[in-house]
């Protein structure tokens, strides 16, 4: 018998989620060139409240990153950033029944406006 941890599962379009809920937010990104001074901004799903508020710096997978929480964003400070792909997760929990839409990830070099790019937003539906 081997014993595992917490399951992530993946939650599908149309897939109801229930009020109290657990939503891992993953965000993959892949970058080509290495730049300094990146924000990324996540703007949280309708309905969803994060579980960490604290504000604090990381250090995962060979990359250093201040994460702050705000009022409807999580926001990822990065000095430098190495070419690469690199995952971002953070919890939310589910506080309200309705159909919402998750939030937009937006990146940007801070010191070269033109290299930026975002995400795209999905349906979410809470019973």
């Amino acid at each position: 018998l081997i014993k595992t941890g917490p399951v992530i599962q993946p939650v599908k379009e149309g897939e109801a989620l229930a009020v109290g809920d657990e939503v891992v937010v993953r965000i993959v990104l892949r970058t080509d060139r290495d730049m300094v001074y990146v924000h990324m901004k996540d703007h949280r799903g309708s309905g969803t409240e994060p579980v960490n508020v604290l504000s604090h710096f990381k250090y995962q997978d060979g990359l250093g990153y201040y994460e702050t929480t705000r009022d409807t964003a999580s926001h990822f400070f990065i000095d430098y950033l190495p070419k690469g792909v690199y995952v971002f997760e953070y919890s939310t929990r589910v506080q309200h029944r309705g159909i919402y839409q998750t939030g937009l990830a937006e990146i940007q070099c801070m010191y070269a406006p033109e290299f930026n790019s975002h995400s795209r937003s999905l349906p979410l539906t809470v019973r």
